[in-house]
């Protein structure tokens, strides 16, 4: 499941360029209709004018953050729940490699056999596997409405804010410099708080910037902006909710009780092989 979600993200990544470029130019006004135009794309573009306007007219990049944060303040929960299901995972990560250890063949009743352990032991641990995909699904459809509703929004893709004109790509590649390096400096965080990884985390952590970098220098600066803002939240919800420094704290605290316990353990043994001679 790990693996699925970490290349469901690449894969998301990777492929917006591409669907963004297919989406329709259809201006977006009051008259628009259906449910994607006229209520989704339509009301996105009414809330980042509205936000702008709080701050004089035309501050559509000031509006553009503002929503960010909204959005992220509005999906906080799901990345709660995340961050508690990934704990609740790696704290059974043991049982979990005795079960892949006891169910190692490869035929197809063995693994079918780990496969119902597994979904046992994460049922009793109170795991969802999927936990770890929910915030990327909500954040699409919201990149994708995003997305259109700058560029099918006449004053919102004439906007302009600092050296950006927000309908186009940042000439400057700011945007795309400070994207990739917050996308970098969160995955960083996060692989430090786990315990332990691997190849494909490692990865990740190096590759997602890379491709964040490269799809930012291909979209309007709003978008760029909205990923700036969103992976710069991205790094105080971490540096908040998985503190690496914290984790490891709390796990050397654990092993440190668990290693006394041990001893008095083996103290009591000896104690009492003591009293029977």
């Amino acid at each position: 499941m790990k693996n699925f979600k970490k290349f469901m993200t690449i894969f998301a990544i990777v492929s917006l360029v591409f669907v963004l470029t297919a989406c329709g130019n259809t201006p977006i006004n009051d008259q628009s209709t259906g449910f994607w135009d006229g209520i989704v794309v339509l009301n996105f573009s009414r809330a980042i004018i509205w936000l702008s306007n709080l701050f004089g007219t035309n501050n559509y990049g000031v509006g553009i953050i503002l929503f960010t944060v909204v959005v992220r303040i509005v999906i906080l929960p799901l990345m709660i729940y995340q961050t508690k299901s990934m704990k609740k995972t790696q704290e059974v990560q043991p049982q979990l490699k005795a079960l892949q250890k006891k169910y190692s063949s490869k035929d197809t009743e063995t693994v079918q056999k780990l496969r119902e352990e597994q979904q046992k032991l994460y049922s009793e641990a109170g795991i969802n596997p999927i936990a770890g995909c929910l915030p990327l699904l909500v954040q699409m459809p919201v990149i994708f409405a995003l997305y259109q509703s700058i560029s099918r929004t006449n004053v919102l893709k004439g906007g302009e804010f600092l050296w950006l004109e927000l309908g186009h790509k940042d000439p400057y590649f700011v945007l795309p410099i400070l994207a990739a390096s917050f996308t970098f400096l969160s995955s960083w965080l996060a692989m430090k708080s786990q315990p332990e990884s691997n190849g494909m985390t490692t990865m990740m952590t190096f590759g997602m910037p890379l491709i964040i970098f490269f799809t930012a220098l291909s979209v309007p600066s709003a978008l760029s902006l909205y990923w700036v803002i969103t992976n710069a939240f991205q790094v105080g919800q971490t540096l908040l909710l998985q503190n690496p420094w914290k984790m490891q704290a709390e796990r050397d605290a654990k092993e440190k009780a668990r290693k006394q316990a041990e001893r008095k353990k083996q103290k009591a043994i000896r104690k009492a092989r003591k009293g029977k001679k």
